[in-house]
């Protein structure tokens, strides 16, 4: 429970009022510039660049609940060219400083009347994953849904038995909520969903642990962390599973 207070004329507890109750602005095709990359609207161009790095790497589609694996290009690239049209999810690609696409990820269950949104479809190539951009992407991302957008839920969800995503949601600062048993039917298969959240009220210091972790200066002299995220979001003793 996030705070309540007494009805003015029953006593009950209810829900404290909030201030900004119209509609947040849905995502659109910013840039949002980082120190080791950006975003950026994901496009078909952005196909080649992702095929490179995803070819051969069967385990990033497992857990998708939809997609995955590709053998060839062209179908690849037709799921590029759906994400790249679609208004929910709204997919945007991840880039490096080299401006190769490396990843992507998407907002969806897009909600503005309600202020509730979910990054989601999280796509990290090798060649993204454990590197700082990978975390800087999920900083950036998230510093547009609170500050630009000004949503107050931001939600992420994974199959329950995705160890690696659960792990990464405790990292970077969502609170884990539940499991949604049998949730859905994902490639012929049962999958419970377990559901993360941050909210707006959080944001402050999960933004300044996002931004402490990214300075250059938290890496010795062979690039390794002085601190990890995790124990700064306090996710290192965190259940996962």
């Amino acid at each position: 429970m996030t705070g309540w207070e007494p009805h003015p004329q029953t006593g009950q507890p209810i829900g404290l009022p909030v201030e900004q109750t119209t509609a947040a602005p849905r995502p659109g095709p910013v840039m949002l510039k980082g120190r080791y990359g950006h975003v950026e609207k994901l496009t078909p161009g952005h196909a080649a660049d992702l095929w490179s790095v995803f070819a051969g790497h069967d385990r990033v589609w497992t857990y998708i609940s939809t997609d995955g694996p590709f053998t060839n290009f062209a179908d690849f690239a037709a799921l590029i060219e759906m994400r790249a049209a679609a208004a929910d999810p709204y997919a945007y690609a991840i880039v490096d400083a080299a401006g190769r696409a490396v990843g992507y990820f998407t907002l969806l269950r897009i909600e503005p009347q309600m202020r509730v949104i979910e990054v989601g479809h999280v796509l990290y190539s090798p060649a993204l994953q454990r590197t700082p951009l990978g975390t800087e992407a999920q900083y950036l991302l998230a510093r547009y849904v609170f500050e630009t957008l000004g949503y107050r839920r931001y939600e992420w969800k994974c199959n329950s038995l995705n160890a690696a995503s659960w792990r990464a949601a405790l990292r970077y600062g969502f609170v884990y909520e539940g499991t949604f048993r049998q949730h859905r039917i994902a490639k012929g298969r049962n999958r419970d969903d377990a559901w993360f959240s941050m909210l707006d009220s959080e944001w402050p210091q999960r933004k300044r642990n996002f931004e402490r972790w990214l300075d250059p200066d938290s890496f010795d002299s062979e690039g390794r962390q002085r601190v990890s995220l995790a124990a700064l979001n306090g996710a290192e003793s965190a259940r996962t599973q």
